[in-house]
């Protein structure tokens, strides 16, 4: 069963586990679970799904329970009402603060069979949290650094974390298509850790039926919970998630 961080008669939000797809995807065809079913078959109703998480990132993830409140939070994901916060292990020690502002091309897959090839504009803010050096050699220095960043992305490009992140030489651990491989492995092999160490920790976004915004906290996983505390790192406390309402909140009920 997928935790349940908040419902209502209109949405539903998720913690999702590294490793599970959203919906079926022909890039793994041979996966047999995805959120979409699994929490429907939950629920036991149709659910609609109004973003994605990349199979390896974990996090909040937010569904609608019916299919105006699937265009109103869809329009709210695609227009920048919604406000993302992740969590990421990168390599290196960014600075302590700034942004990322670089265009990026569309991602061809089965979500984005894009025909237009032009870069779009993709801007992320990051905020450095702790940092920590391994008595490893990894590249041509005798010590690896690594740093816990905070990301919020403030346009929705297609793996903009992940491809930004590579942008500025800092990227994110267990990313095997934009990261280092042999950083990779050595967190494999010191702290038995093989995912993307990318979580969405809080979403806000307008309920779709008050238009009041609603934050959805979603404490980081137990992949990324031990590894900080194996780091020394304290990771940042969240706001408490919202409470699941019994209650209808649709308009005139």
């Amino acid at each position: 069963m997928l935790p349940i961080l908040y419902k209502d008669d209109r949405v539903v939000v998720v913690a999702k586990p590294s490793g599970l797809l959203v919906h079926r995807s022909p890039i793994d065809r041979h996966e047999k679970r995805f959120a979409v079913q699994m929490l429907r078959d939950q629920l036991g109703r149709r659910v609609y799904p109004v973003h994605r998480l990349d199979k390896g990132t974990s996090g909040a993830l937010a569904f609608a329970l019916d299919r105006e409140a699937a265009h109103s939070m869809a329009e709210a994901f695609g227009t920048r009402q919604v406000r993302k916060t992740y969590l990421a292990v990168v390599r290196g020690w960014p600075d302590e603060a700034g942004e990322i502002d670089h265009a990026l091309a569309a991602v061809r897959d089965e979500y984005a069979p894009a025909t237009d090839a032009a870069a779009k504009p993709a801007r992320t803010t990051y905020r450095r949290l702790a940092t920590v050096e391994l008595a490893h050699r990894v590249d041509r220095y005798p010590t690896a650094r690594y740093a816990l960043v905070e990301l919020q992305p403030d346009t929705g490009r297609r793996h903009q974390l992940r491809r930004h992140l590579a942008h500025v030489s800092h990227p994110i651990i267990g990313d095997s298509t934009y990261g280092k491989g042999r950083h990779n492995r050595l967190f494999a092999e010191l702290f038995g850790v093989r995912r993307l160490l990318l979580a969405c920790v809080r979403l806000e976004f307008p309920h779709p039926a008050t238009g009041e915004t609603l934050c959805v906290a979603a404490p980081p996983d137990g992949d990324l919970d031990s590894l900080a505390a194996r780091l020394g790192w304290r990771l940042p406390c969240a706001p408490a998630p919202a409470a699941i309402s019994p209650a209808s909140t649709s308009p005139g009920s």
